[in-house]
């Protein structure tokens, strides 16, 4: 399991940077993919690191959409950029992937909140995915 959750750590990380570089997050994957292979010192991008980041790429609005819907009193431009990003990729792993278990996701998301993010962070993490998992299949036909 330390490898999904080393890919889970790569793929917000690379959520994050597209966010704040304001790129596609392909274009960010695309570097990060190139770095790993001419330069030794960096570890290569996993096959599931790809496939979190390229998921959440072909739903990014449907994503976006969801957590501004369901996150009260947060508009998501004035949401922390760590928690937005920690949310999308924990929305795209709970509701899209079925091979990861629903309290996996949750799990792993709020862990992400806890070693990046403020304290409340945790608990606004874990509230909006349980929602989400509670949803999920209204949200997957939707």
């Amino acid at each position: 399991m330390a490898a999904r959750n080393k890919a889970r750590k790569r793929a917000f990380q690379i959520l994050f940077e597209a966010d704040q570089r304001g790129v596609p997050t392909q274009e960010v994957l695309a570097d990060w993919v190139r770095h790993a292979r001419s330069d030794d010192r960096q570890p290569p991008v996993s096959d599931y690191t790809m496939e979190l980041v390229e998921g959440y790429a072909q739903y990014a609005g449907r994503i976006d959409e969801l957590i501004a819907t369901y996150a009260e009193g947060w508009a998501l431009d004035r949401m922390p950029v760590v928690d937005r990003n920690i949310l999308r990729l924990g929305t795209y792993e709970l509701v899209w992937v079925d091979g990861t278990p629903d309290a996996v996701a949750i799990d792993e998301a709020v862990q992400l909140a806890k070693e990046f993010s403020t304290d409340e962070s945790p608990s606004f993490v874990n509230g909006m995915l349980a929602r989400f998992k509670d949803l999920k299949p209204k949200l997957r036909r939707d």
